[in-house]
Parts: C-alpha cells; structure tokens; sequence
C-alpha cells in the first residue's frame, strides 16, 4: 500500500497543474463509484467483442482493469504478454504506465467511447466523447499547451531502427487486413482430413490418437528419421502458474532415447521467462530438468541466420546456442494464439527459437530490434513464415529437423499465457512430420472440425492465422497438402 501511496504522490508531483490532478481524482472516485455499482460499466451484452481497456478479458471494462495497469507499473503484478498486454495499452506506445490506466478509467466512465480490439499492437484514435459530462472549471484553463496536447511517442522510435531495417517495404498492411480474405475458404468449411489410402503429392504426416508417452514414442519413429550429433528438443517451458506446456511425464522418454538437451529462448515481452534465471527457475518448477539438461539459447546473445527470399526479414536472429547442435526435434504444443491466431511448428521454430532480437523484429516485420509492438499483422504472420525457413534452411535444407504436434488442453490461448482459456475442443491426438507446414495445416484441419472449435476458428480467422501457412507455403517451406496417415489402424 505504500508504494501505491508514494506512486500516486509522485505522480501529482509531476503533473504540470491542479486541473490535472483534479480530473484524475474525479475520474478515479466515479469509477469507483461506477465499479461498486454497475449503472454505466459496460456489459458484455453491449460489448460482442473484446475491447481495449478489458484487461482481465471477462467482457467488463472496470476501474480493476486500470488498478491492474498501475499495479504493473509499480511491479507489484505482472500483465502477462500477448492479447491482455495490448488490451492495456491504451495509447499504443508498448510501455504500460498511469496514462494507460486513466485512458481506462476514462472509457469506464464514458469520457472516452470504447474502443474494439482488432488485433493491432496498436489501438485505433479515438476523439472524446462529445456528450460527456463537463469537468468542473475544465473550460476556465487558459489556452496553450497541455499534457493532451503533447504529440502522441510513436509505437516503435526512429532511433530503434537499425541501418539494415531499410529494406522493409514501404507498403505495410494496414489493421483491416487482420480480416480473412472472403475469397479465402477456411478449413472451417472443410471436412476432418482423412487418411489417404493411396500416396498423393502432399507431405506425410503420421498421426495416433494415443496421447501417451508410447504413442508420442509410435509416432516418432514412423518418420523413420534419425538424428545425428548432438540433439536438441525444442519445447515451450511454459508460463506460470497454470499454462498447457507439455508435461515431462509425457515427452521423458522420447527426449531421454535421442539424449536430447531441451532448448528453449527467453521471451521479449515480460512475464516469468524473460531472464535466463527466471527462465531456468521456470523450468526446473515445471519439471524439466528432473528429465533432461536445459539450455537457454539466447543466455549469451543472439547468431544470425539468412533468410532467403523474405518480403519483410532479410536476416533471423536466433539464439547464440543454436548451433551447438546437429539435429533438433520440435515439440509444439499446438492450441490457438492471441496474437498470431494458432501456435504449432512454425511458430515455435520462428518466435520460439528467436532470441529477444529477434522475436522484436518477426513481430514489428523487420522494423524494430529491440520492441515487439507496432507491427501490422502481415508482416507479423509472414515474418513467423520467414525465420522458421531460415531456420529449415540453416538445418540441411530440413534434413537435421522434425516436427511433433501433440493436440491436447486445445485453449485459444497459448502457453505463453499463465492463465488461459478453458480448453473447448476434447483432446485429438499427436502428429509427426517433416514439414511444418502440412503438420501444421493438418493439425488446424483437425481442429477446426472438431465439436467446440468455434472459439478457435473465430480467433485464426481474426489473427488472418492461415496466412502464416499460406507465405511459408509460397516460400517453400513446406507443402499445404498431405497424406494423413493414422498408426493406429
């Protein structure tokens, strides 16, 4: 409660008059007001879709939102990345501070009209409200410069952008490009893939329904693949306290038969992983040293590799570790995703094998080295399309890298999210294959016709998920078609 007190006093101190501190004390008392009882918070009747300033996401904007912000500020609480970050960042600047939290407070008591997330880092303009009501001895301050007048900080500051950023393309999709295409049929008006009886000219993807570790074990060495040298098995070690990172139990047996080191890299956005003592705290919480040795990649920095043909990297910064080993098993937890709609085998070998650098430039589409928010969402889902084939590419052109999707806990939130949604969709199965595309294609296929996948389909379709598949598809990374081959039968 003390720092609470000492932050609010300080914030007072360094406002620029008494008309600021007047409207921010008015409008924290009818929020709360507002809060206690309910007359003009908004519902999630009135509110179809999730809006910025909901920062819990239960459909209700309240002053515990901005009491949410401040306490991140202060590091009391920890807004976890991802969707519940952007919803408070009001202004769009990618830092969270008291200004966010007024913004909210404002919107809860209608100074501000409400604004619709639509999957942008960075939240649309908005104008007051006209028909607000009238802050005492508002109109009564002189004319000049106050802080609403001081120009808004851009997302993403001139001096982050290196010298190799230049070769972005000038042309940069707008937020309304997040909508699926309406010419584009989405695999939601697909029916459930079913084995091929005879071979086509798709990628094999093997499957079991068997959610064990004997079926994880089957459906690896269906690929009749093996690895050579050193092995790493790349994982999400999962945010705290209660995400749906693969559990040792099922994936120990598999990466102990390859002596596999697990792998992971820290994350660029906050949360209980992005230090390397953290992280390292994380996984041993989580179980996975108990199972094997676990390197963080980036722990010392970040290498390079090149990405050929990209619209928006021209290079992909992994972790430094990266190439101290041969061959990699990639183990996705396949569910859907705040930002780029579903996470499976591409993104965990894009933004999951990134290095802070680098997961800063597939998410801002090359513009930014050292933060994620204030790129569109092409660039974003093409950028994740671009560094996974880098990363095929740098591993014999594919030849030293498999891919693993296990099915199971399907939330629409990642596990980079500490609390995320109830699963909707009953467990599937496991796939494996050698090309991340048809896994992944295969697994949303799955997915989508399964009873209880219309969140998911609603988030991959609002994310423009399927892009992702279709710019690494046109890069070569991998195949859309393939032959499902069920091991079980």
């Amino acid at each position: 409660m003390m720092r609470m007190k000492e932050f609010f006093a300080k914030r007072i101190k360094q406002s620029k008059g008494v008309r600021t501190c007047f409207i921010l004390c008015f409008v924290c008392l009818a929020a709360l007001v507002v809060g206690s009882v309910g007359v003009i918070a908004y519902s999630a009747q009135d509110m179809p879709d999730l809006c910025y300033g909901d920062v819990d996401q239960n459909g209700i904007i309240t002053a515990d939102d901005a009491l949410s912000v401040l306490k991140h500020e202060v590091k009391l609480t920890t807004i976890q990345e991802g969707l519940p970050y952007q919803l408070a960042d009001m202004d769009g600047d990618g830092e969270l501070t008291a200004t966010d939290a007024l913004e909210i407070l404002k919107t809860v008591v209608k100074l501000i009209p409400e604004r619709t997330y639509d999957g942008s880092a960075v939240p649309p303009e908005t104008t007051e409200d006209p028909d607000r009501p009238v802050v005492p001895d508002e109109t009564d301050e002189p004319a000049g410069p106050t802080e609403t007048d001081e120009p808004t900080e851009p997302a993403i500051p001139d001096e982050t952008v290196s010298p190799d950023e230049t070769n972005v393309p000038a042309e940069t999709a707008s937020p309304v490009e997040t909508n699926m295409p309406e010419e584009t049929k989405t695999p939601a008006e697909t029916n459930a893939p079913e084995e091929t009886e005879a071979p086509s000219d798709g990628s094999v993807v093997y499957m079991t329904s068997d959610i064990t570790p004997d079926g994880l074990m089957a459906v690896y060495q269906a690929l009749n693949w093996s690895p050579t040298g050193k092995v790493a098995v790349k994982i999400s070690t999962g945010e705290p306290p209660a995400s749906n990172y693969l559990r040792p139990e099922l994936i120990g047996d598999l990466v102990q038969s390859v002596k596999g080191t697990i792998v992971e890299c820290n994350t660029a956005y906050g949360g209980s992983r992005t230090e390397t003592a953290m992280h390292m705290q994380v996984a041993k919480d989580h179980g996975f040293t108990e199972i094997a040795d676990v390197d963080i990649l980036d722990a010392d920095g970040s290498m390079q590799l090149e990405v050929d043909g990209g619209n928006y990297l021209q290079t992909n910064y992994v972790g430094s570790h990266f190439d101290d080993y041969d061959s990699y098993i990639v183990l996705s937890h396949f569910k859907g995703h705040a930002m780029a709609g579903f996470g499976g085998a591409i993104k965990n070998i894009s933004i999951g094998l990134g290095s802070k650098e680098g997961k800063c430039l597939i998410h801002t589409g090359g513009r930014s080295h050292t933060s994620p928010w204030g790129g569109n969402q092409t660039a974003f889902t093409e950028s994740m399309a671009e560094a996974g084939k880098s990363v095929s590419d740098y591993l014999g052109n594919g030849e030293r890298i498999i891919y693993i999707n296990v099915l199971n806990n399907i939330s629409i939130d990642c596990d980079c999210d500490g609390n995320p949604a109830e699963p909707d969709i009953h467990d599937i199965g496991i796939l494996a294959s050698t090309d991340p595309v048809a896994i992944d294609q295969a697994s949303i296929d799955l997915c989508f016709a399964a009873e209880g996948s219309d969140s998911l389909k609603r988030r991959v379709q609002n994310q423009n998920g399927l892009h992702t598949l279709e710019h690494a598809e046109e890069i070569s990374l991998g195949s859309r078609d393939y032959d499902l081959v069920k091991i079980d039968e």
